[in-house]
């Protein structure tokens, strides 16, 4: 069931959403060749605390399974789900970082893939060509569109590219939890599945492989590679759905 939110709730949810936007704004400043990501895990945490918030990601459990800090860091063939550690990154890296607040009970959620240092033309693309995908979703997150009409778009902008889209794992409705219906597929036919309504608020995140688009999950449980190693790619925003069109709520 997809619960529509007021514009009561929305606006509540621009708390949530603006500290995940201005605290991941902060990481992209200190990005560069040598820093770990438990560093930067470790900032994200000491800001959430800061904001009063508490982190959607630390502790959240899938199965057996408990995710260790606030921020998904994933390097290079890595996806999503990356775990922190005292890897340093280094120059030609790209390093995805997702991240997730909650506050007085609401959520937002947000990704952005970044260079370390000075990268290959390639992998320019492939962040540029990610990113892209992800607008052209959001901008078909309009009242009588549908959920085909999202992943549809952004499979049109990566597939053009020569890219590949991830099939598993895909967006979701946000607000309450961090994780509510409708799943949101980066892939699709226009014209398909639900409809859009005023009141949705969604986690739309495209995740684009330079290669085949098949994933495999390592040893850790959590974190997911490219299956033939190459280099991937993931943007994320949290998006209201208003008689308007879309609001970006997670945007600074």
């Amino acid at each position: 069931m997809i619960e529509l939110k007021t514009a009561a709730e929305i606006e509540k949810m621009r708390r949530p959403a603006q500290i995940v936007g201005s605290i991941l704004a902060e990481l992209r400043t200190l990005v560069r060749p040598g820093i770990t990501t438990a560093e930067l895990d470790r900032v994200a945490e000491k800001r959430i605390g800061e904001a009063g918030a508490r982190s959607a990601f630390k502790n959240y459990k899938v199965g057996p399974n408990v995710f260790p800090a606030v921020l998904c860091t994933s390097i290079n063939e890595e996806i999503v789900h990356g775990i922190p550690s005292e890897r340093e990154v280094v120059e030609g890296d790209i390093l995805s970082l997702d991240f997730g607040v909650e506050i007085d009970g609401f959520y937002g959620d947000s990704a952005v893939t970044l260079a370390v240092g000075e990268i290959d033309e390639e992998n320019q693309r492939l962040l540029e060509v990610t990113e892209r995908s992800l607008y052209a979703g959001i901008e078909q997150m309009r009242p009588g569109n549908r959920l085909g009409d999202i992943g549809a778009a952004v499979q049109e902008v990566a597939e053009a590219e020569g890219f590949s889209v991830v099939r598993d794992f895909v967006g979701h409705g946000i607000g309450r939890a961090l994780h509510e219906e409708p799943q949101v597929p980066n892939y699709g036919s226009r014209g398909k599945g639900r409809g859009l309504r005023a009141g949705m608020v969604l986690a739309v995140e495209p995740m684009v492989n330079q290669g085949t688009a098949a994933v495999r999950v390592l040893d850790d449980g959590w974190t997911a590679v490219t299956a033939d190693g190459r280099r991937a790619a993931h943007f994320e925003h949290t998006i209201a759905i208003t008689d308007d069109g879309p609001e970006i709520l997670t945007k600074v």
